[in-house]
């Protein structure tokens, strides 16, 4: 999307390029489209478990399951948007997590 450099208006595609609707600039069309894939444009980071736990936050909170006294914690919009996001909660020791809908 490219936009007109005199008036601001996003330009509009013609067949001999781009114009401007409001002030008749013109581009002509000598650029070429490319088509790409959208593996492309796909960038993830993956983290391994050990690096994950180090980044998050930690709270002490009683594990449910060994009794441990520390987790990481983070939270997620899990229900509609007006409604309180969910805490997840996992174990430093037996990886144990559970949540919590505030």
């Amino acid at each position: 999307m490219k936009f007109c450099p005199n008036c601001e208006v996003r330009l509009k595609k013609k067949d001999s390029g781009l114009c401007c609707p409001k002030c008749d600039y013109a581009e002509s069309s000598t650029n070429t489209t490319k088509k790409v894939k959208e593996e492309e444009f796909l960038e993830l980071n993956v983290l391994e478990e050990k690096d994950t736990q180090q980044m998050l936050s930690t709270i002490k909170i009683d594990c449910t399951k060994c009794g441990h006294d520390k987790a990481v914690w983070w939270m997620l919009q899990t229900r509609s948007a007006d409604e309180p996001t969910t805490q997840f909660y996992r174990c430093i020791k037996c990886n144990y997590t559970w949540r919590n809908y505030a």
